[in-house]
Order: C-alpha cells, then sequence, then structure tokens
C-alpha cells in the first residue's frame, strides 16, 4: 500500500545516500547527517510496500514564508505522480501551521508551475535563504530557478 507520512529516524540514512547521491550530478545541495537528524520533522516520506520512493521537505523560513526542500522521487517511480503527492503534502502542512507562501529553488520549475506555482526573482526572497546559498559550490552563479505559491 502506498501512503505519504512523516520521515522517520529509520529512514534518514536512505535520505542522506540517495540526496548526496543527487548532490554529486549537481541536481541539489549535499546534506550531512547532522542536518538531516536535525531537520527530521521537516521530511515526508512516499513509501509503497515498506519501499521509499520519493521525499520531501518543508523547511520554515520566517513567520509567513515556508521552503519546500530536498524533493526526490527515484528514477523507477518518476511519472506517477509521487513528487506531486509530496509537494502537496507540504504545502497542507504550510496552510496548517498559518504560513502565507511557500518557494522553492529549482532545476525543473514546470514541475512545479502545473502545481500552481510561479516564477519568482531569487532577489524577492527574504535575505535568510542566503545562508545555504553560501554553503553552494554554484554560488554566485547559481542556476536555479525561483518559483513560489500564495496559499
Amino acid at each position: 500500500m502506498s501512503q505519504v507520512r512523516k520521515a522517520r529516524i529509520s529512514d534518514i540514512k536512505y535520505i542522506h545516500s540517495s540526496l548526496n547521491n543527487f548532490a554529486k550530478k549537481g541536481l541539489t545541495l549535499p546534506r550531512s547527517l547532522n542536518e538531516l537528524y536535525e531537520h527530521l520533522r521537516d521530511f515526508y516520506i512516499f513509501e509503497d510496500d515498506d519501499s521509499i520512493l520519493g521525499y520531501s521537505a518543508l523547511h520554515l523560513i520566517w513567520e509567513d514564508i515556508g521552503e519546500i526542500r530536498s524533493l526526490f522521487v527515484s528514477d523507477e517511480a518518476r511519472g506517477h505522480g509521487i513528487g506531486k503527492k509530496l509537494v502537496k503534502r507540504c504545502l497542507k502542512e504550510a496552510k496548517h501551521l498559518g504560513l502565507k507562501k511557500v518557494f522553492a529553488l529549482t532545476y525543473v520549475p514546470d514541475f512545479f508551475k502545473k502545481i500552481g506555482f510561479n516564477d519568482i526573482e531569487k532577489s524577492e526572497l527574504p535575505h535568510k535563504i542566503w545562508s545555504d546559498c553560501l554553503n553552494c559550490p554554484k554560488f554566485p552563479d547559481c542556476d536555479e530557478v525561483a518559483v513560489i505559491i500564495g496559499l
């Protein structure tokens, strides 16, 4: 049976391995085990018959804005709506928390636009997001696209 659920401690090593393999391809930022444990509560897992097929995280930035981070769907599971289900679950939580908007930095803006996100200039986002950017090997020549949705 497939389901979206909150991440557990036992999921972290899988998230760490798959996320950092994705990062080696330049598709996301690498994350340390320590950082993943600290942000465990941000993560949702898409699971099918006890196999993790994808995950995403909703990271709180400030009192009115959050970020979708670390969206990942395994190669064999792409094209089945798993990414959309994960993003929608993050947006549901964002609404519940009282956030007014959620953004993502992505290489696949069309995916997010199908869900209702719109382009935004990175310079319009809060300065707090730049702490991650400073640690990125692509900084200051970031080629990610910023997208945002109002809730």
